[in-house]
Formats: structure tokens, sequence, C-alpha cells
């Protein structure tokens, strides 16, 4: 009898390679991704040795997961959030590797993320026991495709480092197939902005809602991507320029059109045809058009004999339109809603106070249910609105002067407006009756709300009316930011402090505030954290006033002072309430800072906010308010002080710092501490000041950024809590620790080239 001898560890190698390759010559002769998805797994999962493996592929549409399985001979899909709920969904948020020896181990699967679950459910559906679980992300450079996931070894035990190689192997050469794939797909259905979605810097569905946008708003899908989506205007024009296989015309905001062609031709021309000459070549004529494959529109440009020839650069709508604008001396042309605006003061007219003594003139001169004063209310907030106000002020002064309307945009209040004195206040009782207050009551201070509907959405207002001199009353409008929680990763946090920050959240109890002044951005951070670990696993209660943006899976609550509901009531609720998360609106007062560190201390991770300048100053503030300290310690996990600062226009102007000027931002940063900067002074450091442009309104500034001074409560910085150490010893020892204060987080942001040296002075303070 021949005994065969077991082949040698390079046959085995041989014939993986073998395999290998062949499902290798498969996979990229596939038709489509479903077809990879369906027909190849059971090759993959015999070369891998597991018994199951699922391959998952991203939707660029919705950016999920989504496999296809047989169940008989009807395919089956089964779709899989990227999110902590699943091996396969942390894998592709993760992007690495994940090998668990154990899927019903929590304890293993804490050690990838605190958050990390395994589901269950299909275990349970098909009666499968899961043991061993490797999930690779499939890549294809930068952009992620899917995961491949295979379950259990077939000779038992865990996954091992040469499982991981071959999953990852085979992860790269799905990654490849399925790039090919999409760029196949876009190649046979083209689009203005498919390259965009390839690069994955935004998903179909947010083309389809910048597509809708621009619709309703009547204006360019370009600029709404750029705007409302952050997408960058290079990315844009190369999508385009591979559209169309044309250059592309960018326009600077100081190139005109040539004298001789103004002459020639109206502005109204170009218009029409949203279209310019950008330049002008020996026998040839360069214009910009935003569609060059629009047949009709090249042939009427072609009709004004111009020029012998001609060439057709794409550009953005909206930035041909200004071209136009700027190069025949226009200004911008109002919004609809502000001509609208316009049009209905110009109607109202003077009104009839004149020169009647202001003792004589009675209370109301214009009813407030006049059809003008309505309409003037209602487009005065969608106006706002529109801008990108936070705030409207509404400030009468007397029947004789004008009534000015300031908004505040960016944090800066400007003058939005001017209407008539005699109907100031017609305009001020119909804001307070949409605001459902009293309007016969004059002498003192009222709160209410407004929930305002319009043909574009909802509009949600938080309203004080103040009694102020010569019997005026005056109104502010704050504009409540009724939207999703930004992800921490888009909070303009440092490396640093979005680590720290990070860790803290992933603490299973204690107490984490967020402080500064009103209108820091304290609520959009405490959501933004929410949102990182709101998880179906975790019960979040939060108490709010008012509750401004809301969060599905949260249980959110609107305190009531008025009927003794205070934040203390409501935490005193949640603790009876079974939770894991508590978050109260601000620690007004003892009761309400005693309960949350209570809390803290009996296993629940709690969250709130404090009017206080700096991190360490909450510290000394809450003790003031008698909170015991040792207790305060032990619950302490991290305080977050934070300012709101205007950044830099796109239109920002470079320039090189002095000697002087370096050493003045060395000392204000902290001569001790700059060396983490990682900046050294040469003649070629560059800095960024504000210049202004037709984007900006001149100003230089176009949106604001978040700076940020997070003390942890590390052992140190608890001893120091105990022994109640001045605010300077806290900074100190916070800064040795790793802290960057107010001041020292926006210097580094002004290296960055985010914002200018004025900007990081005028917010904070050393």
């Amino acid at each position: 009898m021949t005994v065969q001898a077991a082949p040698s560890s390079m046959e085995r190698e041989l014939e993986y390679r073998k395999k290998l390759t062949s499902i290798t010559n498969q996979i990229n002769s596939a038709e489509s991704i479903p077809h990879i998805l369906m027909s190849l797994k059971d090759r993959i999962v015999e070369l891998l040795d597991a018994e199951r493996l699922t391959i998952y592929a991203i939707d660029t549409k919705n950016q999920e997961l989504y496999s296809l399985q047989k169940v008989g001979d009807v395919p089956k899909e089964i779709r899989v959030p990227k999110s902590f709920a699943s091996i396969a969904g942390f894998t592709a948020l993760a992007r690495k590797t994940i090998n668990i020896s154990d899927a019903y181990d929590a304890a293993e699967l804490t050690k990838y993320h605190a958050n990390l679950k395994f589901d269950i459910r299909w275990d349970k559906q098909s009666g499968f026991r899961t043991k061993s679980v490797l999930a690779a992300p499939i890549m294809f450079e930068k952009y992620l495709l899917g995961v491949v996931q295979l379950i259990n070894h077939r000779h038992g035990g865990g996954f091992s480092a040469q499982d991981v190689d071959g999953a990852e192997e085979i992860a790269r050469i799905l990654g490849i197939a399925f790039y090919n794939q999409h760029r196949a797909a876009r190649q046979s259905k083209p689009s203005r902005f498919g390259a965009l979605v390839d690069k994955g810097i935004i998903s179909e569905k947010d083309i389809e809602q910048a597509v809708s946008n621009a619709r309703v708003n009547n204006a360019s899908v370009e600029k709404v991507l750029i705007e409302d989506f952050n997408v960058p205007k290079d990315e844009i024009s190369k999508s385009l320029a591979a559209f169309y296989g044309s250059p592309v015309f960018m326009y600077d905001g100081v190139q005109t059109i040539p004298a001789d062609l103004q002459e020639r031709v109206s502005a109204d021309i170009w218009k029409k045809y949203v279209a310019a000459p950008v330049e002008r070549r020996p026998g040839q004529l360069v214009i910009a058009v935003d569609d060059p494959q629009d047949l009709t529109r090249l042939d009427g440009l072609r009709s004004m004999n111009l020029a012998p020839r001609y060439e057709f650069w794409v550009g953005m709508k909206h930035e041909i339109l200004a071209y136009i604008s700027n190069s025949y001396g226009e200004k911008e042309a109002l919004s609809q809603d502000a001509a609208d605006l316009a049009k209905i003061i110009d109607m109202l007219g003077d009104g009839e106070a004149g020169e009647i003594e202001e003792e004589k003139v009675p209370e109301a001169e214009i009813d407030e249910t006049d059809s003008g004063i309505v309409r003037l209310a209602n487009q005065l907030i969608i106006e706002a609105f529109n801008r990108g106000a936070s705030d409207i002020h509404v400030e009468p002064d007397g029947p004789k002067n004008p009534c000015l309307i300031r908004i505040r945009v960016d944090g800066e209040c400007e003058k939005f407006m001017e209407i008539p004195g005699p109907h100031r206040n017609a305009l001020v009782q119909r804001l307070k009756i949409m605001s459902k207050l009293d309007i016969s009551e004059r002498r003192k201070p009222q709160d209410g709300k407004i929930r305002f509907k319009y043909s574009k959405g909802v509009i949600e207002l938080r309203v004080a009316t103040i009694p102020t001199a010569n019997g005026n009353e005056d109104v502010v409008m704050r504009i409540l930011a009724g939207s999703k929680p930004l992800p921490l990763d888009k909070m303009g946090f440092s490396d640093y402090n979005l680590t720290a920050f990070k860790e803290i959240l992933a603490k299973p109890y204690g107490i984490c505030l967020v402080v500064g002044p009103t209108g820091s951005g304290k609520t959009t951070t405490l959501h933004s954290a929410l949102g990182f670990i709101n998880t179906v696993d975790m019960k979040i209660w939060t108490a709010e006033d008012p509750v401004e943006i809301t969060q599905k899976g949260l249980r959110q609550v609107q305190v009531q002072p008025k009927i003794d509901f205070t934040f203390a009531a409501a935490m005193r609720s949640f603790l009876r309430a079974d939770p894991d998360v508590i978050m109260v609106g601000e620690m007004r007062d003892h009761e309400t800072a005693a309960i949350g560190i209570e809390a803290s201390l009996t296993g629940h991770l709690v969250f709130s906010t404090l009017h206080t300048n700096s991190a360490p100053e909450t510290i000394t503030r809450l003790l003031d308010m008698k909170i015991d300290p040792f207790n305060f310690a032990d619950a302490l996990l991290g305080i977050m002080a934070q300012r709101l600062v205007r950044t830099l226009c796109k239109c920002k102007e470079a320039y090189h710092p002095t000697v002087q000027d370096f050493n003045d931002i060395v000392e204000a940063y902290g001569a001790d501490y700059f060396d983490r900067t990682g900046v050294e002074y040469t003649p070629e450091l560059t800095l960024y000041r504000p210049k202004g442009c037709q984007i900006c309104n001149n100003s230089g500034f176009k949106g604001r950024l978040g700076v940020h001074e997070l003390l942890v409560g590390t052992d140190e910085v608890k001893r120091a809590v105990q022994r109640r150490a001045p605010i300077d010893d806290l900074r100190k020892i916070a800064q040795d620790q790793g802290m960057r204060t107010l001041l020292q987080d926006a210097l580094e942001k002004m290296f960055a080239g985010v914002i200018d040296y004025k900007q990081a002075r005028a917010v904070a303070v050393k």
C-alpha cells in the first residue's frame, strides 16, 4: 500500500495562487457588481477556508452597504448602515480590517470601539451560530467601495494572520473591479457631476438634493453644491471639464469683458445666452457658456459675427452672470425675496405722521391686520432667513424717525433695512400676534415662539419683546437652527481636541461640560457629541430650553419654568427613566449642578453647558455654587470652552509677516508652548488677511468656525480641583498636559489660513 505524501508548503502556495488568479479573472470579467455578489462568493469561501462569506458593495446614492443572497431562485437584498450596530458596518466606518475570535464576546468587541455591537438577528432567523468574524474594507485608493466579511473558520478557532492577508488581497481585487464597474456605469450614463461621485466627494443622493434645491431657489446647481454642500469649486470645475471635454472658465472676481465687445453687445444679450467672451486670440474668440453642448445657443452666438472662429469653454452659470454684471458695472441683482420686500415697503409709503407732534400720534397708526403689514412681516422673516441671519432686531425710534431693522450674520450685526416710523407699532403688533403674545401688554417683556410656514419649508423663531425708552417696543427674533447635528469631524476641532473629546465620549459615566457665552455654538457641539454616541443600545434623555436641534433616537424634553418644570425637575424625572446618557441644557443653579454630578457618579454619562469664559474658570464657578469638590473631581471627564470666529472668504489675501509680527504671535501664544505648533519664522512664512469680494459682500469673511479649549479631567487636574486650586494653577496643569487655550487654538487655525490674526485676538483672550 502506497502512502501519498502531504503537499509541501510551496505546493499549497502554488495551488492557492492558481485559485486566486482564476477568481481574479472571473471578478474582473464579471458583467456587473450584482453578478459578483451572487456568483463568486462560493469560490472565495473555498479559497479562504471559511464557512460563510458575504460581499457588501456600497450604495453610492444612500451611502449604505448592500449585498444579494439567493433565497431559492430569488435574489434577496441585505442592507447594513455604516454604523457601530454591526461588524460589517463598523468596518466600513473605520476603514480597517476587523478580526473577531468570538462575536458574542462584548469585551472583545469593545477593544475596537466602546459602542461596537454584533447584530445577532441573522443567527436567530437562520439557527446558524456565528463564532469568528473577519471583515476587511473594499477600497480603491482612498474610496470605500464595500466590505468582505468571512464567518467561522472551517477548522475551528479564529482566523489567522495568513487568513487576514488573504481577505485583504481579495478585498483589494474587489476594490479594483468595483471601481471599474462604477466608472463603466458612469461612462454609459454620463453626468455633469459624475466625477464628484466617483471620487467620493459627494453622494448621488446629495446631488439629487442639490438639483432640487437649485430648482426651488432658482439658483445654479454648482452654486448650491459650493455653498450648501461644501464641494470645492476646483473639483466641480474638473468634473465639468471631464463631462464636456473642454477647458473651464474660472472667474476670479476682477476679470471683465473686452471694452470693444461691451460696446457692440449689450449685457442683456450675454445674459440671454448665459455666455460671455473671455479671451481674444488671432482670428478666434473664446466664449464661456454654461452648456457647450447646446447647439442652438452656440449657433446664436456664432450668428453675432464677432470673430471668424470660436472656441467654447464651460463655465458655471452663477460665475458667468457675475462676470457679465461686473463687466458692465451692474450691481448684483436683488433676490426675488428682497425685491418683494422693497415693493411692500414702497406700497406702504411713508405714512401720515409727517409733522404731527409725537404725543398726538395714536399708538397704532396702521392696523396690524392690514394686508401690507402682514406681507411685510412675512417677507422680513423669509429674506432674513435666506441671507443666513441668526437674529432679527426690530428697533423702533418713534413715529417721525425710521424704524431700523438689523440682522446678525456670522456673528456680526448689520443694517438690513428701514421702514417708515408710522408703521413701527403695526409691525411689532403683527409679530406679537404671530408669537401668540398679549398685544395689550406693552409695559413688560414677553417671550414667545413663531413657527412660520412658507413655500420652501418651515422657519422657527424664538421671539422676545422688550419695552424701550420713549414708548417704543423692541422685538428680537432668534432664528432657530432646526437642523441635523454636524458630524464631530466637521466641527473644526484640532486633532488633539478631537481625539481627546472622542475618548471622553467613549466613557460609560462621568460629566462633560461645554461652556461659553450665548451664541457660541454650545448646543451644536453637544448635539454633535450625542450624535457620535447615538446608537440603538443607548438610552439618551435631553432637557433643553428650547429644543433647537432634533435627532432620531433621542428623547428630547422642553422645560417649562412657568409651571415649575425646570432643568432640575427634568433631571430627577430622567433618573427614574433608565437613562444611559443625560443632556441638560444649562446648569443654572446649585440644585441642577448637584443632581448632574450625582447622576454622573451613579453610572450615567452627563452633558451640560455653563456660561463661563474658559474651561478652568468653570471649575471655580461650580465650586462657588457650593458643589462638593471631591464629588465633582471624581465625576469630571472634561470641560470644553468654545467661541465662534469668522472665517476668511476665498478671496483672502496672502502676506508675509515681519519678524516683529511673528514675535508678537509667539508672545500671544506663549513662548513655553509655541514649539508644539511646529511653526518657525522664515521670510516665506505665509499668513492671510481679509480682502473682500462679491461673495462675502466685501467684508472679507464668509461663515464661522469654532475655536476650542478642552480641559481633560486627568488625575493631576482632579487633585487640583479637590484642593480648590486657583484658576491660573488649573490652567498651567492643563496646558502642561496638552490643553490648548482658546487663543492658542485660534492662532493655530490662523497658521492654517482659516482665520486672520485680528479675529484670533479679538475673540479669544489669553
